[in-house]
């Protein structure tokens, strides 16, 4: 399993937006979804996130630490 950087909110969101999900709407937290999927998460807008917290939203988005970094 790959290690994780820490990284800002704002970072996460363009990954996960470079694997094809976008933002529907921001508020204190980035809501992310994707076309055909039943899935919606938020992101927030933290100014460094957990890894775990990175890994549990990598995981909700359907990827594997390797597809995200």
């Amino acid at each position: 399993m790959a290690k994780l950087p820490g990284m800002y909110g704002i970072e996460a969101v363009k990954a996960f937006n470079n694997a094809g999900w976008f933002v529907a709407r921001q508020t204190g937290h980035t809501i992310m979804i994707k076309p055909g999927s039943i899935v919606t998460f938020s992101v927030p807008r933290h100014k460094e996130l957990d890894r775990g917290t990175i890994r549990k939203l990598i995981k909700l988005a359907g990827l594997t630490v390797d597809d995200y970094a």
